[in-house]
């Protein structure tokens, strides 16, 4: 990530209010990122109907380095596609031809620039070129589902997820970038065969709990989202915070929490959250036992879920999941 100066990020927001408008006013409804009114939930939500209604081949693609292998011509021929003012194009390219300075050397920066207001505005303007010729050439092939640069897309039959992926990388191609191979996959649904991970989710079909033989789309936090938050936690608890007291260690605990469960609440997550809650069980005994040099593995008897609770340790099993329906 790109670390700008106050100056530049105070003249980029001006421009992203100015130019984002603009750009909205032809963006497709297959794009969900970084847009105004628009959220990863509602992109999961798509997905999740889509697949209820057959589309059980899906097309999980990954473009290799999207943001570092954007051309610099092609983006800005994107923006003047739209925008005419030579001053705002003009304004942009010097963006762009900055360069970014490492160890003091400047160094010419590739790629679009990110961790910058405009940043994600930008992507969109580029990748909206990859919307558009799906719409083209392959929109009865499937269901296109964009969040900034990650995309899948829900096909009905294998012979069309299979046109589908060919189709996308020849449209990858063409705008200068590459489908990651060892990534972009075809998966089936069908039965719960398969699954694949989108937006730090874990989709895949089960058999439905109120309807016996019928499979319905489940989401739950992926494997990857699950050890991210688990390295927060320990981060956080870590034995060198010995001096610390626990309390206020869980007020540090408690926003992270909150924010990782607002997100996944809304899904399958109760197994999850369960997983979560035990550990932060677990690595707040370990830690309150070594600061009070409580040897042995004694620390489920010596602080029960009723330390936990006097304590005020936020309990992500405590909080209501927003369930998809299983019918739509």
């Amino acid at each position: 990530m790109d670390i700008f100066t106050v100056r530049d990020r105070v003249v980029q927001h001006a421009a992203y209010l100015i130019l984002s408008p603009i750009f909205e006013a032809d963006f497709l409804p297959c794009s969900y990122g970084f847009r105004p009114k628009r959220t990863a939930h509602q992109a999961l939500e798509q997905i999740r109907q889509v697949a209820n209604h057959g589309h059980e081949w899906v097309v999980d693609a990954d473009i290799q380095d999207c943001f570092g292998s954007i051309d610099h011509a092609k983006l800005l021929r994107a923006v003047g596609r739209r925008v005419s003012d030579r001053r705002v194009l003009k304004l942009l390219r010097k963006w762009l031809d900055a360069g970014v300075m490492v160890d003091g050397q400047v160094v010419p920066s590739t790629g679009a620039p990110q961790g910058n207001p405009i940043s994600p505005l930008l992507a969109n303007a580029f990748l909206h070129w990859l919307d558009r010729l799906w719409m083209k050439r392959g929109y009865h092939l499937g269901v296109l589902v964009r969040y900034c640069d990650d995309l899948v897309i829900m096909c009905r039959s294998e012979r069309g997820a299979r046109e589908a992926r060919r189709q996308l990388d020849a449209i990858v191609e063409r705008l200068g970038l590459h489908l990651n191979p060892q990534k972009t996959r075809v998966v089936q649904l069908t039965a719960g065969r398969e699954g694949f991970d989108f937006l730090g989710f874990h989709h895949r079909k089960q058999v439905s709990w109120r309807w016996p033989g019928h499979w319905y789309l489940y989401r739950w936090p992926s494997q990857k989202a699950m050890q991210a938050i688990r390295t927060q936690i320990k981060e956080i608890l870590t034995p060198g915070y010995l001096g610390v007291a626990v309390e206020t260690l869980v007020e540090r605990l408690t926003p992270v929490l909150r924010g990782w469960a607002a997100y996944f609440s809304r899904g399958n997550s109760a197994r999850a959250f369960a997983v979560i809650d035990s550990y932060v069980h677990e690595r707040l005994a370990v830690f309150a036992s070594r600061k009070r040099k409580q040897a042995g593995w004694g620390w489920q008897k010596r602080y029960p879920l009723s330390w936990l609770r006097e304590l005020g340790v936020f309990r992500l099993s405590g909080i209501s999941l927003r369930r998809a329906p299983h019918a739509i």
